[in-house]
């Protein structure tokens, strides 16, 4: 497998600040891969809210049905991630694993077992040894810190080339709260109501039935509107924690000021991961906005908009920094949502390449491959039937992706 870094690496990280009523801390369990961290355990303070979004895949894993079970019950104490086995497809082993892990957890910090919550990333189809736990959670309470959240996000790494991290401070009620944020994913990124895997925590008090809407209305505008390749994961999990530590009024209304401006900056905290996610797609080498607008609803938009970035032939004619906006046309067209050809125009970025069903009379092929050379590229389509709008963002599709998926399990 290859261990070249993203271009899009960021040169530095965000400074973490350690969130008041978490505590954390990453093991070496040796699950999949020796010499790498692949355990997180993260344990909170007593009445700390938890929201979650799950994959809605068919087939989901162990752990997304036991997080499933325990989000009714809105707190948490303690969230145990692996990386390397995905503990999914594993049958009854798979729920023995879990179960077994939860009692591991709940053993070593002290709490019940049903505000436990667990996710697994990483090979299908193989049995979770949670012996593996066993051997690392004791270290991992004497070694617990507040600001470890780089390394994190570095244990919940699988192919990707590098953490994502985010952190963002907002002002409730005149007190400053802090979220934090990792995510994970660097293939089989498609999602459908989550992401890969993504945990993200603040100090704010914050009531769960408010907390849970705010993080599914953020999450599909930011990490249900990416791909890389239209493969939705077993194991999508997104997880949100709320201490209650900062001492802000607490948010108990959708509709309160405090609650438009906490849900405004976390908007923009998932947004910021869900494209750190794309940015690091396996072999990735560009960064593509796919805006549909014109549509009949913002729904078609969305559709449309997908049916573009899923596209392998357009993925790969971006890879290959050729500006073929044929390919637009037949992803548009193949979206069975509302379209009309002689309606239709096709931008790349502020190139003008097809207008009412045909090429724009003044294309220039010379500045449309000039955009194709950018890391970053944005694809627009204006179908000109209303006004219905979506953005969808994705990668290009390279051979690295094949290499990367040809040997993923060896």
């Amino acid at each position: 497998m290859s261990d070249a870094v993203s271009p899009f690496a960021p040169a530095t990280y965000p400074a973490m600040p350690a969130i008041a009523g978490v505590r954390m801390a990453t093991a070496e369990a040796g699950i999949k891969y020796a010499g790498r961290t692949d355990v997180l355990l993260m344990a909170f303070d007593e009445g700390t809210a938890v929201a979650g979004v799950l994959t809605r895949s068919r087939c989901p894993s162990a752990a997304v049905d036991w997080c499933r079970a325990q989000l009714p019950g809105a707190r948490a104490r303690a969230l145990l991630v692996n990386s390397g086995n995905a503990n999914a497809f594993t049958g009854k082993k798979g729920e023995h694993a879990v179960s077994i892990s939860a009692d591991l957890v709940s053993q070593a910090l002290g709490v019940p077992t049903g505000s436990v919550f667990l996710a697994s990333t990483g090979v299908i189809g193989e049995p979770l040894d949670p012996s593996k736990f066993e051997a690392v959670l004791g270290g991992c309470v004497e070694r617990f810190t507040g600001d470890a959240w780089l390394d994190a996000g570095r244990a919940i790494m699988t192919t990707d080339t590098y953490p994502k991290v985010a952190t963002r401070r907002v002002e409730i009620g005149g007190v400053s709260v802090t979220i934090n944020g990792i995510a994970k994913g660097a293939g089989m990124i498609a999602p459908d109501m989550a992401t890969m895997l993504s945990f993200i925590a603040t100090d704010a008090a914050i009531a769960p039935q408010v907390l849970e809407r705010m993080l599914k209305e953020g999450v599909n505008h930011s990490f249900n509107a990416i791909t890389i390749d239209s493969d939705t994961s077993t194991s999508d999990t997104v997880l949100l924690f709320a201490t209650g530590k900062a001492g802000n009024p607490p948010i108990e209304a959708d509709a309160s000021e405090d609650a438009k401006h906490f849900r405004t900056v976390l908007d923009e905290l998932l947004l910021d991961l869900a494209h750190q996610v794309v940015k690091d797609g396996e072999g990735a080498r560009k960064f593509v906005s796919i805006t549909v607008e014109g549509a009949e609803s913002d729904g078609s938009a969305r559709v449309i908009a997908r049916s573009i970035a899923d596209s392998p032939l357009v993925k790969t004619a971006i890879a290959g920094e050729d500006a073929n906006w044929g390919r637009i046309v037949m992803a548009v067209g193949k979206a069975g949502e509302p379209a009309e050809r002689d309606r239709l125009a096709i931008w790349f970025g502020d190139v003008r390449v097809a207008v009412e069903g045909e090429r724009d009379p003044d294309y220039s092929e010379a500045a449309a491959s000039a955009v194709m050379k950018e890391p970053e590229i944005a694809v627009r389509v204006d179908l000109g039937l209303g006004r219905g709008k979506a953005t969808v963002w994705t990668c290009d599709l390279t051979k690295e992706y094949v290499a990367i998926n040809g040997d993923y399990r060896s």
